[in-house]
């Protein structure tokens, strides 16, 4: 047995509340954020009819990747996620390399998402989008979701239960409405011509960004009951629902909406179409469950990395500090608040969306190398260990690698840029443990 696994179970100090569910819901909330409510329309633009069977192939693209995240996630009893599977596998500075790419992925992506929830506010209460008015609303969701996270790990569960019964409520209506009311008409017949591969590969790299965020589920598993066997159970699981939801979801716009690939509000359209204006009203609630359940999940998870980094002595022991009361890392969970509201006070954060997928994908390039160095010292114990060799692990690479020559080398030099930040403060983070 590797020497992270005895120690990880000694220094941590959360306590173990999450069950099978709690997984569940932190995997289904990473992947469905803001952007299903606005893909639908790319996705008929760039492929049409066949658009449907994007949504497969993205999730067979992402499948290798997640089967080795569940193979990971069954290893490790200890907060961290991919910082584990980096310092263990190739050393502390990969390993903090990951956990920083990581989390300044979830905290644009968090800033991105409030911003979104900001406009939405406004849609109901124009002044909430303007000038003052637009600080104070973004300020009130960061302090909120701060407070949530700060009082507790069950606190953010239910409260992360609640909105997403009412999203997935929502997004349930619309497909159900849809066969009933529109029959047999929502089964494409595939009679068009087939797209370009060009334009096939392009609505593959647009449909990706519904299939990233699942990597958020095994950061706490310091606070799952049985990690062993509720991270494999809920990644797969959560993956299946969801993509059967997309699928779903677009079969039903494009038959509501003939010129779908024209709106710029494709699933708000399709539910005025098929409800009238109230089916407009209940879209916009599901928007706004959707991002808070998705916000609640990126906090509760990134301010795990930043626990587990200072555990680890690659941060300052401050990110570590467990509050005395309600027994979460209140600390990091403040940082975070402070920094998510400066950053979505500057900006849209569209220039850097692409960026946080890239720093993504290296994530997963680390994490399924990590296998073929982990698993000959964690066989055994109940744990869940692939078929076929290293083959899935390979797989998830390669799909990776393909997903990255579609980026821009602008997100490239984005990454790198902060790449040699994080390698900075890890320097800094080492000098002192030698001071």
């Amino acid at each position: 047995m590797l020497q992270g696994t005895t120690t990880e179970d000694k220094n941590e100090k959360l306590p173990r509340l999450l069950g099978f569910w709690g997984i569940w819901m932190l995997v289904v909330n990473g992947l469905i954020g803001a952007g299903i409510f606005g893909l639908p329309s790319g996705a008929a633009a760039l492929a049409g009819e066949y658009s449907i069977l994007i949504y497969g192939f993205c999730a067979l693209l992402m499948l290798p990747v997640i089967l080795c995240f569940a193979e990971l996630g069954s290893y490790f009893r200890g907060t961290g996620g991919p910082i584990r599977y980096g310092t263990l596998a190739f050393g502390p500075f990969i390993g903090f390399q990951g956990g920083w790419l990581y989390y300044l992925a979830r905290l644009i992506s968090f800033s991105a998402n409030t911003v979104l929830l900001t406009d939405s506010i406004a849609y109901f209460l124009p002044a909430a989008g303007e000038s003052t008015g637009r600080l104070i609303s973004l300020a009130v969701i960061c302090l909120g979701l701060s407070l949530i996270n700060v009082l507790g790990s069950l606190e953010s569960i239910r409260s992360m239960t609640l909105f997403t019964l009412i999203k997935f409520a929502v997004l349930i209506l619309l497909p159900l409405g849809g066969f009933i009311i529109l029959g047999a008409d929502v089964i494409p017949t595939f009679d068009s011509a087939m797209p370009s591969s060009s334009a096939l590969g392009s609505a593959t790299l647009l449909l990706i960004y519904a299939f990233v965020g699942f990597e958020g589920a095994v950061v706490p598993a310091g606070e799952a009951k049985r990690p062993e066997r509720d991270m494999p159970l809920g990644l797969l699981f959560g993956l299946a629902v969801v993509t059967v939801l997309y699928m779903l979801i677009q079969l039903v716009s494009q038959a509501a909406i003939p010129d779908l690939a024209a709106t710029k509000t494709p699933l708000l359209d399709a539910s005025a179409a098929l409800f009238g204006s109230s089916g407009a009203v209940i879209l916009m609630i599901g928007v706004a469950a959707s991002v808070v359940a998705n916000l609640i999940g990126s906090m509760f998870s990134a301010t795990r990395v930043t626990y587990a980094l200072s555990l680890d002595h690659s941060l300052p022991s401050w990110f570590g500090k467990v509050h005395s009361k309600f027994l979460t890392p209140a600390n990091s969970v403040v940082f975070f608040g402070i920094s998510a509201f400066l950053l979505s006070a500057f900006g849209t954060f569209t220039v850097l969306a692409a960026m946080t997928v890239l720093s993504r994908l290296f994530l997963y390039i680390m994490s399924c190398s990590a296998i073929p160095r982990l698993r000959p010292s964690f066989r055994g114990g109940g744990r869940f260990i692939l078929r076929g060799g290293y083959l899935v692990p390979i797989l998830g690479i390669l799909a990776c690698l393909w997903l990255m020559l579609q980026v821009s080398a602008q997100s490239i030099w984005m990454t790198g840029i902060f790449i040699a930040i994080g390698t900075g403060l890890y320097w800094l983070g080492r000098k002192q443990i030698k001071s």
